[in-house]
């Protein structure tokens, strides 16, 4: 038998680790690595399965998805130069999105590092401002730990670690024993108690409070309604925080930001107390300045790093409201609560009041209506991952959170073409749930090649296909800017022929009237499965009236013309006779 190699030695601590499968695309490089997969038997038996993508951008998408949903390492790998390089974009989504992934670069030769030689690139550079570890194994004695110490950073810090090993160095002898990679459950931060006393201070002697949460109140659901009803503070919520916090939540008013909804940007900006919860919401425009603000994070090096902070404590959500609950008074006065509420319903009622136009029957179908029918269709427990653009305000807007349903997006990173990735990489840690990959035409098309990726490993997940034939939230940006829309036009294309013809079950859907019907059958075919809704591009969540003397800057005009008021919330609420939103009609310019 051979002598075990460098390769070996590498893929029986990822084993030992728990990873069950690596996703990329083979090369000479990285060859020593597939085969000691290969040898591993597959996951099966105990061994590592290889998922074959179309482009390693992809395997980087589906290892971060994989990693969001078990919390647990994930794996992908490309070979030297162009391989390793497609691997980038991919590598900052997972890494800003906090997914533990292990990416392994395979290089060139190591006696040709640094003579110009075919494919070289400094992968061991290029990948830091990715990833929270990135190291080269230069010998086989540093494997070892080299390759534990970037499972340790992936871990702990929950972000990407990079191993660069040069094709020569994974087929010598292996050397030295791995340490043992030992779990160890996440700690509890605790914050001081001086701190605390503070902020309950000011809280105790505010007279209006309001909490903006984010993805960090994971976990403290219960200790943060729990001030809510202390404090009688009206909450909005972020994006990431929206399956955490939304749900069943008497206190919500909805989000701001791009995204924006409902009464959270009033609540915010009325309020003399902002208290920021697990939250570093990027878009500081829409913080109010003239507020009182606190924060609470787990990260000290957030603090404040948003907007300017009067008191600060650093702990963990959950800990630092156990700590700060029980020094709160309970508010008699709920007035503030009581308006908040009052007008986030107004606004959704005006909203239902304003959207009267029956389009069940029109064409081209207008999303906002396929996608309220999806959240009915899909699964209690279903997993939905959605593309940057218009397919994020959709599925921010109509698909519900419950507790059990799970939202990935590339919320930070801002990526096109990251739904159906994350799809695969979700479908294949979760093989018993639902998996709905909300796709639109413009991020499908640019990542196409993963549909083969999905008939060749039969992998089920469900796509439903935004078909608008353009940029929508591109052609938003331009013209709310004032600008015509240019090169934001998408070729037509038929979804369901190219999926028909790789042998995925696919539906083609023009009419609304065929939307439910089209959905039920994709959603309970058992294999890999789309959808290609044929919808109105001019469909760009604009308010029913604005005026140009509105529209100042790119920002402002989001958060008034493209995310208006409670639309989401509306539909649920008239779930059984209105989910027709009318075509937007076009702001006046002349203000």
């Amino acid at each position: 038998m051979a002598a075990e190699t460098v390769a070996d030695q590498i893929v029986s601590q990822l084993v030992a680790a728990g990873v069950r499968r690596i996703y990329g695309i083979v090369g000479d490089s990285l060859n020593p690595i597939v085969d000691a997969v290969r040898r591993t038997g597959g996951a099966a038996t105990g061994g590592i399965d290889w998922i074959h993508v179309r482009h390693e951008e992809a395997a980087a998408f589906a290892a971060s998805a994989e990693a969001q949903i078990t919390g647990e390492l994930a794996v992908c790998a490309g070979s030297c130069g162009p391989g390793n390089l497609h691997l980038i974009n991919g590598l900052y989504d997972a890494n800003r999105s906090g997914a533990p992934v292990l990416a392994i670069a395979s290089h060139i030769p190591s006696t040709q590092i640094g003579t110009g030689y075919f494919q070289e690139t400094h992968p061991d550079r290029l990948f830091v401002d990715c990833s929270q570890y990135s190291e080269m194994i230069s010998t086989p004695a540093q494997s070892p730990r080299i390759v534990h110490t970037a499972m340790q950073h992936a871990l702990g810090r929950s972000g990407v670690a990079v191993i660069t090993v040069p094709g020569d160095i994974a087929d010598y002898p292996a050397a030295g024993t791995p340490p043992t990679l030992v779990g160890t459950r996440a700690p509890a931060v605790v914050p001081d108690d001086a701190d605390v006393r503070v902020l309950a201070d000011a809280i105790n002697g505010a007279e209006r409070v309001a909490i903006f949460a984010g993805m960090g109140v994971r976990g403290a659901r219960d200790e943060l309604l729990s001030l809510a009803d202390t404090v009688a503070a009206p909450m909005g919520h972020t994006l990431r925080g929206k399956e955490w916090i939304q749900y069943d939540n008497p206190f919500d008013v909805g989000m701001t930001g791009l995204l924006g909804y409902g009464a959270a940007h009033d609540g915010m900006h009325g309020a003399d107390l902002l208290l920021l919860v697990g939250t570093d919401f990027p878009y500081d425009q829409f913080l109010p300045v003239d507020v009182r603000t606190a924060q609470i994070d787990v990260a000290r090096e957030k603090l404040g790093r948003r907007t300017s902070l009067d008191l600060a404590v650093h702990g963990d959500t959950v800990s630092t409201l156990r700590a700060l609950n029980p020094l709160v008074h309970r508010k008699t006065d709920r007035a503030f609560l009581t308006e908040s509420l009052d007008r986030h319903r107004t606004l959704m009622e005006k909203v239902v009041g304003a959207y009267t136009s029956p389009v069940k029957q029109r064409t081209p179908i207008h999303p906002e209506y396929a996608a309220s029918i999806l959240d009915d269709l899909a699964a209690e427990d279903a997993v939905f991952t959605a593309d940057t653009g218009m397919c994020n305000v959709w599925t921010a807007r109509y698909l519900n959170p419950n507790g059990s349903r799970r939202f990935l997006s590339s919320a930070l990173h801002g990526s096109m073409a990251n739904a159906l990735p994350h799809a695969i990489g979700a479908q294949l840690a979760a093989p018993d749930r639902q998996v709905i990959s909300v796709s639109g035409d413009g991020g499908l098309s640019m990542l196409l090649g993963e549909l083969v990726t999905v008939a060749s490993f039969r992998i089920p997940v469900k796509i439903v296909v935004f078909n608008n034939s353009t940029l929508g939230m591109v052609k938003l940006e331009m013209l709310v800017d004032g600008l015509p829309d240019f090169g934001v036009d998408v070729p037509a294309v038929d979804y369901a022929a190219v999926a028909n013809a790789l042998g995925i079950f696919a539906r083609r859907i023009e009419d609304p009237g065929d939307i439910e019907t089209g959905l039920r059958e994709v959603l309970a075919h058992p294999g890999p499965a789309l959808v290609d809704l044929v919808t109105d591009p001019n469909a760009l969540s604009l308010p029913p009236t604005i005026t140009g003397g509105q529209v100042k800057g790119f920002a402002l005009a989001m958060s008034k013309m493209v995310m208006n008021g409670g639309v989401g919330e509306a539909v649920q609420m008239a779930k059984s006779n209105l989910r027709n939103i009318p075509r937007p009609s076009q702001f006046d310019p002349r203000g």
